[in-house]
């Protein structure tokens, strides 16, 4: 198979709203359209002083890490948006061309090298795109999962031995 999609839900997902700052939860803070890593969570620059911080799976420590950003001085609020979004990783030689069929973005590596971050459409579906090493992740919201995940196994049939 050269396009693998493995859905990955369930994952804290905070939007943080900053005064000022260079970091948080001591991983530095991604500069426009794109994203870092670090200590356990992503950091994804969703606007000029709005980011998205992905955690581990839903549990426990989802409300200690809504609780530890809440006490960092340069933060102005933290909201749980967890429910909001389910994560997609689409990996495999193809993924980038089982995008194109619904995606304006370009995805060549020089253009859009690992660690860009973009909100985008993908088949007239509002996303969030992370462009990793291996693939993507693709952030879509709840409400147009099941048609997202219709819509990538049809994009994905002429790549599928």
């Amino acid at each position: 198979m050269t396009v693998d999609a493995v859905e990955e839900p369930f994952r804290t997902q905070l939007t943080v709203r900053l005064r000022e700052g260079d970091s948080l939860l001591g991983v530095a803070l991604p500069g426009p359209c794109t994203f870092t890593s670090g200590n356990g969570v992503e950091v994804l620059w969703m606007g000029p002083d709005e980011y998205l911080v992905l955690g581990p799976e839903l549990s426990r420590e989802s409300s200690d890490l809504e609780a530890e950003l809440s006490r960092e001085s340069s933060v102005l609020a933290v909201v749980d948006v967890s429910a909001q979004r389910n994560g997609f990783r689409l990996t495999g030689a193809h993924a980038a061309d089982v995008l194109a069929h619904g995606c304006s973005i370009d995805l060549d590596p020089a253009v859009s090298p690992p660690g860009t971050c973009v909100q985008t459409l993908l088949a007239r579906t509002g996303i969030v795109l992370m462009v990793r090493e291996e693939g993507f992740t693709i952030l879509v919201r709840q409400s147009f999962s099941d048609y997202f995940r219709a819509w990538l196994a049809d994009a994905s049939l002429e790549y599928v031995s």
